[in-house]
């Protein structure tokens, strides 16, 4: 039977308290994006139960509540009618979230804004820092022979040296494109900060001791820097690239057109390092230095006292977002003290959470909750938490507190052997790559952490439906009843829908497959939408994937929908939150309506203009009528070509 639309409406409304609290009102290919007023005023159980709803979750400031394509647009439809609102478009309702909260929490978001679309490249670097070092420690133990003056190591340590070296590069380009100014005057900044005419920031207190600092007056005789360079710091390159923006987008407003291609850039970076270098800088170094000795001297109290309260935050960190900023405490304490005690206090967490999600995998009879605390699970030894904190566990809120539980004793095991990592960006189990020097301590942490998680979770977890009191059950069994015998007699009058026949279905693009749960959108990670696969795309078309028609091309042309001619409901969807980019990257070659052929191309994305938004381009390909099938799996993985078999339904 149809999904009555005003209804899933008219529930959401009731869930969220009214119109009254709804600041705007957006929608991407597959779920309604939200900005509230007061979130207290938001009953959970209510959005939680919404009918058609496939879940929900908050994050960067929108509460996004999931029902896929080809649903989602006419239950916001209906929403918007019934709200008595308009609606905002993707970028006015991106901006409306970003102004929500206070001002700490808009500074961890453009901390969580600049650091994301670089750390792939921090965890590929941190990945081969791990396997090299691994390498070298079975090296020195002579379990292999190793050659370190090899031309192959020697490449190898250039590209491992390569993100963490220039960081503060990458920083400085993605901070620009943040806010608002030229990416590439940024990156420059963040150049010109580490350049090779400062003393570099990891020698000074070599020069110190041999009285080689140089030391240069700003206003003699009151105030003076030493000429140290910025390698290892992240706030000062932020506040230095803020301050270029600011005069950029000015100075563009002000400068005559026939100097501002010149002028402006030159202006702009001159001033922004004059006040970095002279000021900005030495403040937020002493600050950052201040921040980190107060978290040295946390972990440092007895009894590992400090390790526990920080195991036990970490997870309600990440819900609030704050936990963007640990990278910036991983690259600060790898530059002075050459490892980072936090990242295995991380590790722990996110193993925890995983213990504590799959221990509801294990105990709940739901099918749907099960599907969705697998593939969630994993993902956390993997490293990857949204998943399984937003879509099972703090859901149920039990399972949450198990897994801060089983942080804080992994934690704890972290002080008892001083656990410490060699790089950042990889946590999980591969995290055992950058302790190689005390695996069999991150082994026993690894333990501690998931089987206190996983075996408090299994406890004290119960299904929301068995734990029902029995007069309510009773109460929903009759109703169900009355309900199925008005059913039953409505579909006397309908015909009933062809099952889906078994096919294989193509690859959307050329590129890398990926398993869905792979991907960082915790939407299409859970599996909410159903089972499918990714590709990481080298070529911007996008192809049927199989004989089918088009039943949905979205307006910002990020995703499309199609129907198989065997009754598969395809879900292609172009990118990680790409609707913010308002069609600008996409130019589409079918329409809704047309009847396609597997390869025949449906969209053309411009893959450089994606990335250069600080957008990834990942390609997810969802089988969104995956519980017709008997079982919906990945054919493929590694380099594949659009149009080869990558998904076999039966």
């Amino acid at each position: 039977m149809a999904l009555d639309y005003a209804e899933a409406a008219r529930e959401v409304l009731e869930a969220i308290g009214g119109s009254s609290n709804i600041v705007s009102a957006a929608h991407c290919a597959t779920r309604l994006r939200l900005v509230i007023a007061d979130d207290s005023k938001i009953d959970k159980a209510k959005l939680d139960d919404v009918v058609g709803a496939k879940g929900n979750f908050q994050a960067a400031g929108q509460l996004q509540v999931i029902f896929g394509t080809g649903t989602v647009d006419k239950v916001f439809d209906e929403f918007i009618k019934q709200a008595g609102i308009t609606a905002a478009s993707k970028a006015e309702a991106k901006e409306a979230a970003a102004n929500q909260g206070n001002a700490f929490q808009r500074a961890i978001k453009v901390l969580s804004d600049v650091f994301v679309p670089i750390i792939p490249a921090i965890v590929a670097s941190g990945m081969l820092m791990g396997i090299m070092g691994a390498l070298s420690y079975m090296g020195s133990q002579d379990i292999i022979a190793l050659d370190t003056t090899s031309v192959w190591w020697r490449i190898a340590s250039l590209i491992n040296a390569c993100a963490l070296g220039n960081l503060q590069i990458l920083l400085g380009f993605s901070a620009a494109t943040v806010f608002g100014g030229n990416p590439y005057l940024g990156a420059s900044l963040g150049a010109l900060l580490i350049s090779s005419d400062f003393i570099n920031a990891y020698s000074a207190s070599t020069a110190i001791a041999e009285g080689t600092m140089i030391t240069l007056d700003v206003i003699p005789g009151v105030y003076s820097i030493d000429w140290v360079g910025y390698q290892g710091h992240v706030i000062p390159i932020l506040v230095g690239v803020w301050i270029l923006c600011f005069f950029e987008k000015r100075l563009h407003k002000v400068v005559p057109e026939m100097f501002d291609l010149f002028l402006t850039p030159l202006l702009s970076v001159s001033l922004a390092a004059y006040i970095t270098i002279l000021f900005v800088g030495p403040v937020f170094v002493w600050l950052e230095n201040n921040i980190l000795g107060l978290l040295m001297w946390l972990l440092q109290v007895p009894f590992g006292i400090g390790y526990i309260i920080i195991g036990l935050i970490y997870s309600p960190s990440v819900v609030t977002g704050l936990h963007q900023m640990y990278t910036a405490i991983d690259v600060s304490m790898l530059a002075q003290y050459g490892v980072t005690y936090w990242l295995p206090i991380a590790s722990a967490a996110n193993i925890a959470q995983g213990g504590a999600c799959l221990a509801v995998a294990l105990k709940t009879h739901s099918e749907k909750a099960k599907s969705l605390a697998v593939p969630a699970g994993i993902s956390c030894l993997l490293g990857i938490t949204e998943p399984a904190i937003f879509g099972v566990n703090l859901p149920n809120m039990k399972p949450f507190v198990a897994g801060m539980i089983g942080s804080a004793c992994g934690a704890l095991c972290c002080f008892i052997f001083n656990l410490a990592a060699s790089g950042t960006g990889v946590t999980g189990i591969f995290g055992v790559l950058l302790c190689i020097a005390q695996p069999l301590q991150y082994i026993i942490m690894f333990a501690v952490a998931f089987g206190v998680a996983f075996g408090i979770s299994s406890a004290v977890y119960r299904d929301k439906d068995a734990a029902a009191a029995p007069e309510k059950v009773a109460a929903e069994t009759a109703a169900a009843a009355d309900e199925v015998r008005a059913l039953e007699a409505e579909e006397k009058a309908e015909a009933p829908a062809a099952a889906p026949k078994a096919e294989t279905i193509g690859a959307p693009a050329t590129g890398t497959a990926i398993a869905l749960t792979d991907v960082s959108d915790p939407v299409f990670a859970s599996l909410a939408m159903g089972r499918g696969i990714a590709v990481e795309p080298t070529d911007g078309k996008i192809v049927s994937p199989v004989d089918g028609t088009v039943t949905v091309v979205a307006e910002t042309g990020h995703a499309l929908g199609l129907l198989s001619d065997s009754g598969a409901e395809i879900l292609i969807h172009i990118g990680i939150d790409t609707v913010e980019l308002k069609g600008e990257p996409f130019t589409p070659f079918a329409k809704v309506g047309d009847h396609v052929k597997r390869g025949d191309v449906l969209m053309e994305a411009d893959l450089d203009a994606i990335k250069a938004a600080g957008k990834a381009a990942t390609t997810m390909l969802v089988i969104t009528n995956t519980d017709a099938y008997t079982s919906v799996d990945q054919l493929a993985s590694g380099e594949i070509k659009a149009g080869d078999a990558a998904v076999a339904t039966r």
